[in-house]
C-alpha cells in the first residue's frame, strides 16, 4: 500500500518524547527486554523532524505525543515538554501524563487548564496500581473534565504486577464517568475488554498493533468476537504506536482494513470516531 492509497487518518496512539527519553525507550526495545520478550526492530528510527514528516506524508491528519512517566518527579517535566511540542505543531493533540505521587492531581489539573486533550497512563511500564491512594485525587479531576485517557492496562506484550481487566473494572466502579481508551484493544484479553467497553459507554478501544501480522503470531484476535467489533464500531479508534513499530505504518492501517467490516466501519475507526471524541473538524 502506498501513501496515496491511505484514507484520512487520526492516530491517537503515537509517541513523541524528549530525545534522551526516546533513546532509552529504543534501547529497551533493542534489548528485547522482559516486557517485550522477542526481537522488536524500530522501523521509524529517525530524528524528530523526520518522524513528523513521515506521519504527514502518510496523510495522518492529527496525532498525539503520549509521553508516560515510570517514576516520581517525571510527569510534570514530560507534561511541560508535551505542551511546548503541541504549541509548535497544529496537528498534534496536546498530550499529558500522570504518576502516583504527591501533587499529581494539581499538575493534572494544570495540564488540562493549559490545553491537554488526552492523557496516557501506562500501568505496565509505570508498575503502579490504578487503586494507588496517590491517584485518588487524580481520577476525579479527569472524570470531571471528561479528558480521554489512553490506558495501557492489558497483559500484553507481557503481564505486569497491576495489569489486567479487573483493575480497570474496579476503577470504573469507583469512577464510572472516566473516558478511557484501552490501548492495544486490551490484548491479549480482548474479550474481557470488549465486554468492559460494551458495559461502559465512555470506554473506547484503540487498535494499536492489534490485527497486525506481528501481533497475530502471538496474540491473535478471537474471530468469534468480530460481531462485537461491529457492534462497538463507534468506539474503536485507530492507533499505531508510531514510531516504535516493527513494520511499516501502512501495515497497521491495512491490518484494520483487511478485517472486512465495511467502509463505514473502517472510516469511523480510522478517522471519524476520533474526530468526534476530540472535536476535530
Amino acid at each position: 500500500m502506498s501513501a496515496p492509497d491511505l484514507p484520512e487518518i487520526i492516530d491517537i496512539h503515537t509517541h513523541f518524547m524528549p530525545q534522551r527519553v526516546l533513546d532509552k525507550v529504543w534501547a529497551y526495545f533493542d534489548s528485547a527486554g522482559p516486557l517485550i520478550g522477542r526481537p522488536w526492530p524500530i522501523t521509524y528510527r529517525e530524528d524528530e523532524g523526520g518522524r513528523l514528516a513521515a506521519l504527514r506524508a502518510l496523510g495522518v491528519r492529527a496525532f498525539t505525543s503520549l509521553n508516560y512517566a515510570h517514576r516520581p518527579a517525571m510527569a510534570q517535566w514530560l507534561n511541560d515538554w508535551s505542551s511546548e511540542f503541541a504549541a509548535k505543531h497544529d496537528d498534534v493533540l496536546h498530550s499529558a501524563t500522570f504518576y502516583p505521587e504527591p501533587g499529581a492531581a494539581d499538575y493534572t489539573a494544570a495540564a488540562i487548564e493549559a490545553g491537554a486533550r488526552i492523557f496516557k497512563a501506562h500501568v505496565q511500564v509505570g508498575d503502579y496500581s490504578l487503586a494507588d491512594p496517590l491517584l485518588d485525587d487524580v481520577w476525579p479531576v479527569l472524570e470531571r473534565s471528561r479528558t480521554p485517557i489512553v490506558m495501557h492496562a492489558g497483559n500484553g506484550p507481557a503481564p505486569g504486577r497491576f495489569t489486567g481487566p479487573e483493575s480497570v473494572r474496579d476503577l470504573l466502579q469507583r469512577h464510572p464517568g472516566l473516558v478511557l481508551v484501552i490501548a492495544h484493544m486490551g490484548m491479549p484479553d480482548y474479550g474481557d475488554f470488549l465486554d468492559i467497553c460494551a458495559e461502559h459507554p465512555d470506554v473506547h478501544l484503540d487498535t494499536t498493533m492489534a490485527f497486525t501480522d506481528f501481533t497475530q503470531a502471538t496474540s491473535p484476535f478471537p474471530r468469534e468476537r468480530m460481531d462485537d467489533l461491529v457492534a462497538l464500531g463507534d468506539r474503536v479508534l485507530f492507533g499505531s504506536d508510531f514510531p516504535n513499530i516493527p513494520y511499516p505504518y501502512e501495515h497497521a492501517v491495512d491490518a484494520v482494513r483487511r478485517l472486512g467490516l465495511g467502509e463505514d466501519w473502517e472510516r469511523k475507526a480510522l478517522h471519524d470516531n476520533a474526530a468526534r471524541l476530540f472535536g476535530i473538524r
